[in-house]
């Protein structure tokens, strides 16, 4: 991924230091402490979303490059294991590709943890297909409930327009937060757990956590279609087709407009305790809060509006005081 440039920071000695002398903070406080990663020591342990795996690893690049010498781990076992593990304490910082459920939060109480829950972004969910793929324009709700419940078997179910080729199913894995969100919109009306039952039941489909297995499967077939995050058809876009949803395409307009209706946030997710008790964690979550609107595109996710982001550093200040 492309390099970019991005402000030094003020050295600090102590980070705590810094939070205790600045962040009594205002209502809407738009900016926060400056950190000095080479002045932080200790490691930090994160995962969960694949979706959320190349803007998290962004920022440890970066945070890194700014003089962190610990070790920070990125595991890439999607939104819900990850989530799983934070609760449990073995994260330090859960990547999440959608907002936690009542019953995770619960967990995570039960366990002595109250968990914040960051925005850092917005992402598209995209629909792909092989560029050899000269038939579907375009796909509406209906269209993608018959195709992922297995009901449609070829192409010429969907469209009666469309060739009879059988259709090859990619899905992320039940794992992440990308199938929930997609389950979530396409079968509206059916009960939580009856329409997370229904991909994996249909014959043939390939599910996996590894978007780049999901890639690589619709690029091979002719006859294929997938769904994950848009930096992943960004990253691929000579090897992929994405396909516009009711009529919309995603971009960062109509992500911006509201338009497209498979735009979703993207979390990272701590807690006080955390932050407090190890410098490391609340230094780099700082970072990544002070400087993800300026690397998010980059990496091919849409930045938060500013008074969302202010929101999300507010937030913050109030859990490290």
């Amino acid at each position: 991924m492309s390099k970019i440039a991005v402000k030094p920071f003020v050295s600090t000695a102590v980070l705590a230091a810094v939070m205790g002398a600045t962040l009594v903070g205002t209502a809407h406080a738009q900016t926060l402490p400056p950190v000095n990663p080479g002045a932080l020591s200790g490691d930090i342990k994160t995962g969960g979303s694949s979706t959320v795996r190349p803007l998290t690893e962004r920022m440890v690049e970066l945070f890194k490059r700014d003089g962190f010498t610990g070790q920070i781990t990125v595991d890439e076992i999607g939104t819900g294991a990850g989530i799983t593990r934070f609760c449990r304490g073995e994260y330090d910082v859960a990547n999440a590709s959608r907002a936690m459920t009542s019953a995770e939060i619960s967990t995570c109480r039960s366990n002595g943890i109250e968990p914040i829950q960051f925005k850092v972004g917005i992402d598209a969910l995209t629909v792909v297909v092989n560029p050899r793929n000269d038939w579907v324009r375009n796909l509406n709700r209906q269209q993608l409930a018959l195709i992922y419940s297995g009901q449609a078997k070829s192409w010429k179910d969907v469209n009666r327009n469309w060739p009879d080729l059988p259709i090859k199913l990619y899905s992320p894995g039940t794992d992440s937060g990308t199938y929930d969100y997609f389950v979530e919109q396409v079968f509206t009306g059916i009960p939580s757990a009856q329409r997370r039952a229904i991909i994996p039941r249909v014959p043939g489909v390939q599910l996996s956590e590894d978007d780049n297995v999901l890639v690589a499967g619709v690029a091979g077939d002719r006859a294929a279609i997938g769904y994950f995050g848009f930096a992943y058809f960004e990253e691929n876009r000579n090897r992929l087709r994405a396909v516009n949803y009711e009529g919309v395409a995603p971009n960062a307009a109509t992500v911006a407009s509201g338009r497209y209706k498979f735009a979703r946030p993207l979390f990272i997710i701590s807690s006080a305790a955390i932050l407090k008790s190890k410098p490391q964690v609340a230094g780099f979550v700082n970072y990544y809060l002070t400087n993800v609107d300026k690397v998010i595109r980059q990496v091919g996710y849409f930045p938060e509006p500013a008074a969302d982001l202010a929101k999300t550093r507010q937030q913050f200040l109030d859990a490290i005081r």
